[in-house]
């Protein structure tokens, strides 16, 4: 009777969503107590998920159920990162034509080398067209994968996965090459790693934190608009 009661459970939406949020919460904790980078919440969240359905043999769509209440919900936080954009509009309107420049020139070259690598690799062009959004948040991602013919789940996953490293290696690299304006992190942080890296970006400072927010959605209007054309330029349909 209890694993049959059990069973129900894992079969309804709730299971996902605690799963998720249990498993987020643990790695917020562990990232609080060590302040290790590499110990980014999502990143723990993701493994102690992906162990826990691979120990008790549940399949994902099972966990999927809830999961999707949780996607759905991707679009509307993002549009939460402009509050700390207009804390600083100020600052954004002094610094238009640089924040432009810089976030057009992140795009193309986080575009570009993925085609260029792709094609020093040998990749196929469905695998290329899933990797190239991989620098947008998830949403946008999503459909501009979807516009080109890639497959979006490989997308989500290369999406995650940028946003970790950009998380994990944005603050070092800037540090690295003494790049020490606040609006300069903020926007390389946000063009090359999404939400991912703001969050980051947000520990960072508050303008940081906002011109990261803003790189997130310029980042995929300029993608939006460079994809078809760079994909033309590289002779993949």
């Amino acid at each position: 009777m209890n694993v049959d009661l059990l069973n129900e459970f894992f079969n309804t939406p709730l299971f996902g969503i605690l799963l998720s949020l249990i498993a987020f919460q643990i790695g917020t904790l562990l990232y609080k107590k060590t302040r290790f980078s590499a110990l980014n919440p999502l990143l723990v969240a993701s493994v102690l998920v992906m162990v826990f359905l691979l120990y008790f043999r549940i399949d994902f769509e099972t966990y999927n159920l809830g999961g999707d209440y949780i996607s759905f919900f991707l679009g509307p936080s993002t549009i939460v990162l402009a509050v700390p954009l207009y804390k600083k509009i100020r600052l954004l309107k002094s610094n238009a034509l640089p924040i432009l420049a810089g976030i057009s020139a992140g795009c193309v070259a986080g575009i570009s080398s993925i085609l260029i690598l792709s094609s020093l690799l040998g990749l196929d062009e469905v695998l290329t067209k899933s990797l190239v959004p991989k620098s947008v948040t998830t949403p946008i991602g999503i459909e501009i994968s979807e516009q080109i013919g890639g497959l979006p789940s490989i997308t989500v996953a290369a999406i995650v996965i940028t946003g970790i490293i950009g998380a994990v290696l944005g603050p070092f690299i800037c540090h690295l090459f003494r790049i020490k304006d606040k609006v300069a992190v903020g926007i390389a942080i946000g063009t090359a790693s999404h939400a991912l890296g703001t969050t980051r970006a947000i520990e960072l400072g508050e303008t940081e934190g906002a011109m990261s927010g803003l790189a997130i959605g310029i980042a995929g209007l300029i993608t939006v608009f460079f994809v078809p054309l760079l994909l033309y330029l590289f002779n993949i349909k």
